[in-house]
């Protein structure tokens, strides 16, 4: 799957749909690059960077340094911030194949094929409201504050300890500051019509059992084979407020939302046609 390519507007003066950068003649096959590619597709920069690092294919190299090209051309060309990006489409092209042989007995050869490709990157800039809710998510984890994440977790289990060994007195005045500390960091993200905060126990709030992840824009329902596995940043009390705050199910598309929408509409509207004939 080369993933979507984004020339709809190649053909209009002026209009691009992000910043983009390639890769010509890498020497790899399209479908190593692909599977790569497929782990970061819609993840922010940031996210898609920590990804690459830590996959263990060596394809994820050169997509890498391919990823920091194009967030640094948004950044010089464009102007953009680079806190600010997400991956809004990559795919890998077949290049030119080297052909070789390798001698076999009898005087035969076997071929060997060494395949390249050409990597496009495309990143651009993300809607305010994903923006939103990914500083929210930062600094509920400490990030917000300034203190990178294991400093936090330090000074959580520093806190843990020194209730431990102080007394009743002590562990209350520990608590009230962790109670003032979370109230103090908390960040509304419950910015669209029928959804609300994520608690941090990770409960469904009463009537709203559609969980909503930012990371990837992705809404799951209670029937959903992710439903268990996935951590909601926000929840929604259908699926209609889901779908209009710009969210989707797993392995459906913005586009394919609105046209499922669109049909059911169409359906309704002829329903009501039927009947209105028949009295």
């Amino acid at each position: 799957m080369t993933g979507p390519k984004l020339n709809e507007k190649s053909y209009v003066a002026g209009e691009r749909s992000g910043t983009k950068a390639t890769a010509k003649y890498v020497r790899t096959s399209a479908s190593k690059i692909r599977a790569v590619l497929d782990l970061v597709r819609g993840l922010d920069v940031k996210s898609a960077d920590q990804v690459l690092q830590l996959t263990e294919r060596h394809t994820a190299i050169p997509v890498r340094k391919l990823l920091a090209s194009a967030v640094a051309n948004a950044v010089n060309n464009d102007n953009q911030d680079a806190d600010e990006l997400y991956v809004i489409a990559c795919f890998a092209d077949e290049g030119p194949t080297l052909k070789r042989f390798k001698p076999r007995a009898r005087g035969r050869a076997s071929r060997i094929l060494k395949r390249t490709c050409h990597v496009t990157i495309i990143v651009a800039r993300m809607s305010d409201e994903r923006i939103a809710m990914i500083q929210a998510r930062a600094e509920r984890q400490g990030a917000g504050s300034g203190r990178p994440a294991a400093t936090s977790r330090r000074d959580r289990v520093a806190r843990s300890r020194a209730k431990d060994d102080s007394g009743e007195e002590s562990a209350g005045q520990t608590v009230d500051d962790v109670v003032e500390e979370t109230s103090s960091d908390a960040v509304s993200a419950a910015i669209w019509e029928g959804s609300v905060d994520a608690t941090d126990d990770g409960e469904a709030p009463e009537g709203y059992e559609i969980k909503g992840n930012a990371q990837s824009m992705l809404f799951h329902t209670p029937d959903s084979r992710y439903y268990k596995a996935t951590k909601a940043e926000v929840w929604f009390d259908t699926e209609e407020s889901a779908v209009a705050a710009g969210f989707s199910k797993p392995g459906t598309t913005a586009a394919d939302t609105e046209e499922a929408a669109e049909a059911e509409a169409d359906n309704a509207s002829n329903t009501a046609a039927d009947e209105a004939e028949e009295n």
